[in-house]
């Protein structure tokens, strides 16, 4: 068998597909060299060498590579750990821990020659570890198991990327806010079954969508406090008979709790299936956020103009400027939901403890984070650039008799049951619809004909202005509110 070494290019991301995944997932930079098979860490109990498909089939190096940083932190706290229970001496933990640091570097600079013959980036990085100090290097791996060591490297690798998600996630929420108090009096037609149905402003529309992201920021939240769980130490599957010393180990990583079951903690995948289940969540809310601005920003709305940097034309019709991102963020939520799926069929059938499967939990979640950081960090750009066209906005709020239910409201305050009210104001709309007039352009005498309750003081509530200033109450859409709201909500963000 032919052993392949690539040098690891930093950030690349390779979706090879098919039955040779885990080769054409390999970085495709550097040069390719060859070499007779290493020996591998497990070949004790056997007498044939692995076949060369199923090797390149099984291997995860070409992925799970991207967990490198939290498997080397991972190792230099169970080195200390094993120092401090007395399994390793001082100058073994020093070796490990120093020689871990300069691997780190190698592979920062594209140095690290990743093999398939080693299967993964744990025994990768092992390899080159006892290569480099020799027997100090092979009892690193005591007192636990591939099993535990990539339980935690991916819980540490989430951690870490939710720490980066946040922000941003902050950031388009910003972008919001900012938008609501600058618009919090440009008035725009709300509306129910994509209907015209009363009038709003743009300000109260930008605070509802951030009331969305402020539910996801705080699953998030939670959603982190479940992943910050140390399995390290569950072994393969019921601990160790070493005296290690777990809370020790949590420290040393910054986990809250450690996993209480051996079984479970090795097994477990709930927190990356929670994860992506919060991400689909987070992608629905933007694909509905992006399928608004797709109308918006369409000729037949014309309420906003994109960026010219976040939209593209086309390569026969010079006229067009294409939503692209917001049509693209829009799709990329299937991708999400796919992935979801994935995770929960991938686990569904799985007996206790640890399975071969769960090499499959890697790839829709890491292909998850880069998606929902892609889509946050392309948003929070968009929307802190996003022009309105609030003439556009108001001329369709008026078009579409979205201050009927005012003219309702207003004549049950003259005494008037609402079901009568309400029969009434059909009847105006009717008599609107038919001779192409809005309500408040309607002649006092004509709307006294379907009520003799309507007096001159009608159109003070019939105009735009008015309607959403009556609106004045918590959670409503009077200027003053939205003002109020948005303050609260950037203290909220602080």
């Amino acid at each position: 068998m032919i052993d392949r070494f690539v040098p690891a290019r930093r950030g690349h991301r390779n979706r090879g597909c098919g039955i040779l995944r885990a080769i054409s997932r390999l970085p495709e930079s550097g040069t390719m060299s060859e070499k007779t098979t290493l020996e591998k860490p497990w070949t004790g109990r056997f007498t044939e060498p692995t076949n060369a498909f199923v090797e390149a089939f099984t291997a995860s190096v070409g992925f799970d590579q991207r967990i490198y940083r939290q498997d080397i932190r991972g190792s230099i706290a169970h080195a200390k750990m094993l120092a401090h229970v007395g399994v390793l001496t001082v100058a073994e933990r020093d070796a490990i821990i120093t020689s871990l640091g300069e691997i780190e570097k190698e592979i920062e600079r594209g140095e690290f020659q990743w093999s398939i013959a080693l299967e993964d980036v744990h025994m990768n990085i092992e390899k080159r570890l006892t290569d480099r100090i020799g027997d100090a290097g092979k009892k690193l791996h005591t007192g636990r198991s591939r099993n535990d060591q990539v339980a935690t490297d991916v819980r540490l690798y989430l951690r870490d990327e939710v720490d980066v998600i946040a922000p941003e996630l902050k950031r388009l929420q910003t972008a919001l806010i900012d938008l609501a108090e600058r618009e919090a009096a440009t008035v725009m037609p709300g509306f129910t079954h994509l209907q015209t149905a009363q009038p709003i402003t743009f300000g109260h529309h930008m605070l509802a969508w951030n009331e969305m992201l402020t539910r996801d920021a705080e699953r998030l939240a939670d959603c982190r406090k479940r992943a910050n769980t140390l399995p390290l130490g569950s072994a393969a599957l019921a601990g160790t008979t070493y005296p290690i010393d777990r809370e020790f180990t949590a420290k040393e990583l910054g986990f809250e709790r450690i996993c209480r079951n051996s079984l479970d903690a090795v097994s477990d995948r709930d927190f990356a299936i929670e994860f992506i289940g919060w991400a689909a969540t987070l992608m629905m809310h933007l694909s509905r956020f992006s399928e608004e601005l797709v109308l918006w920003s369409s000729q037949q709305f014309n309420f906003v103009d994109l960026g010219d940097g976040f939209c593209t034309g086309s390569s026969i019709m010079p006229q067009k400027k294409n939503p692209d991102v917001p049509e693209l963020v829009r799709g990329k939520s299937g991708r999400v939901y796919g992935h979801l799926m994935s995770l929960l069929t991938l686990m569904k059938s799985q007996p206790l403890a640890y399975n071969k499967d769960n090499q499959e939990d890697k790839e829709p979640l890491f292909d998850t984070i880069d998606t929902v950081k892609g889509s946050l960090k392309v948003y929070a750009d968009m929307m802190a650039q996003i022009k309105l066209k609030p003439e556009n906005m108001r001329e369709a709020a008026r078009r579409g008799f979205s201050t009927a239910t005012d003219l309702a409201d207003y004549l049950v305050r003259k005494g008037v049951p609402f079901r009568d009210a309400h029969e009434i104001v059909g009847k105006a709309v009717a008599l609107g619809v038919k001779t192409g007039r809005d309500l408040s352009e309607m002649k006092l005498e004509e709307l006294q004909e379907f009520s003799n309750a309507i007096t001159q003081d009608v159109f003070e509530v019939l105009t735009l202005e008015g309607s959403v200033a009556a609106r004045n109450h918590l959670g409503g859409t009077a200027p003053e509110r939205v003002k109020e709201a948005a303050a609260k909500a950037k203290d909220r963000l602080g």
